[in-house]
């Protein structure tokens, strides 16, 4: 199903025959009792249903999630079709970068073996998912002339991002923020579109492709 760029937050309670099946897809992921059971592996990365739990209504995504969702917007954009060719670092990137860890002091140095095979100059866009404390944002280097941050919470370029109203949605926001942005199209989202975010993500995650 294909989410409109320009919608509003209107409900619609006709759903296709293929929507109900993904729903009850998510449903069952979702109620195995295992949380250690791995219900998606790709990209060196397991989400198991502990993780998947995390795209929850209220609750908190953790790195697994966010590492791997940024890997599907990645391996979407290698499509030849694709009109933008995008690099994603991991959330554990901008960490070192502004604190090292193991002794070593933060910076270039403490990084600089990220890159070592990746030429980021073949990249039209460059995602940094920022990990600020207990909040989510992501910055964005488009076509390495700029940077730019995008925050749900309003903290930079208000012009431009949806506004969260709560404390738990911010990961949210910052994966759809890298899905739009590598797609091209404008971030129209909101707030009230977090819940049905949600229940899609999951699906993609299960099912390793992007909508």
């Amino acid at each position: 199903p294909h989410v409109g760029h320009t919608w509003g937050c209107e409900i619609n309670s006709h759903q296709s025959h293929k929507q109900l099946e993904m729903a009850a897809e998510v449903s069952s992921a979702l109620a195995q009792s295992d949380p250690n059971l791995v219900l998606s592996a790709a990209f060196k990365l397991r989400i198991t249903q502990r993780d998947l739990a995390t795209l929850q209504e209220g609750s908190w995504l953790n790195d697994e999630v966010i590492n791997f969702y940024l890997s599907l917007v990645m391996e979407q954009s290698s499509d030849k079709a694709a009109e933008l060719k995008v690099y994603s670092f991991s959330t554990f990137f901008f960490p070192k970068l502004r604190d090292g860890g193991g002794g070593q002091a933060g910076g270039h140095t403490a990084v600089k073996r990220w890159t070592k095979a990746v030429d980021l100059f073949l990249y039209d866009l460059i995602l940094i998912p920022l990990h600020l404390g207990v909040h989510w944002a992501l910055a964005v280097s488009h076509t390495h002339n700029d940077l730019k941050s995008y925050d749900s919470m309003g903290q930079r370029h208000d012009d431009i991002c949806s506004l969260l109203l709560n404390g738990s949605d911010c990961g949210v926001f910052a994966c759809k923020y890298a899905d739009y942005i590598a797609k091209g199209r404008p971030l129209t989202f909101k707030q009230c579109h977090m819940p049905v975010f949600r229940k899609l993500m999951i699906w993609e995650v299960l099912n390793q492709k992007l909508l």
